[in-house]
């Protein structure tokens, strides 16, 4: 039997945001300021912002905006945004339980036991001919460099938590650029 996350969670429904390449993800766009990703996340629920720990020196201060859905009790944020001051938005995390549906090529990327979405992402990348991409943890996930795949843990299954991005502040890949808090070995617990 399949396992229903949102059922689980008592989640009625996903939001469904659409996932543009290099643009941005629902109604957050690459580049936004802070105050700009509150206002498009109002949409989904309140916003709270927080300063993100220093990183590497190349990296320019970062926040951290959480966003959670409106009306529920309080729970995990739906989605996190990482915005630098020197390129705007450049990371959206959609949480594996709370967040909104994204699809990818036509199959969900939000939500999923990671086995299934790798069977997905090798049937599709196999009908066009394409390829799969995997994390350095395992994870695989469509070839999309704007795509990261991440893992969250959800009572005993371990969930995609995917993360849109861009590069930022010099940075040579969305891996290079990942958000220290991010990148704690691919496991979040919900």
């Amino acid at each position: 039997m399949p396992f229903n996350t949102e059922a689980d969670a008592g989640l009625a429904e996903r939001d469904e945001w659409s996932y543009s390449p290099a643009a941005g993800v629902g109604p957050l766009r690459f580049g936004m300021t802070v105050d700009e990703v509150v206002e498009a996340a109002e949409t989904l629920g309140q916003s709270s912002i927080s300063d993100c720990p220093p990183g590497p020196a190349i990296f320019s201060p970062t926040w951290k905006i959480e966003v959670h859905r409106r009306g529920r009790a309080p729970s995990a944020p739906a989605v996190t945004a990482y915005v630098s001051q020197a390129a705007g938005l450049f990371c959206v995390a959609a949480d594996a339980v709370h967040g909104p549906q994204v699809a990818y090529a036509g199959f969900a990327l939000v939500g999923r036991h990671l086995s299934e979405l790798e069977r997905d992402a090798i049937a599709y990348a196999e009908s066009v001919d394409g390829h799969v991409r995997y994390t350095p943890e395992g994870y695989a996930g469509p070839d999309d460099s704007g795509v990261v795949m991440r893992g969250q843990r959800f009572g005993q299954a371990l969930l995609s938590r995917p993360l849109f991005m861009v590069t930022r502040d010099g940075a040579n890949t969305e891996w290079d650029s990942l958000p220290h808090e991010e990148h704690r070995n691919g496991q979040f617990h919900a």
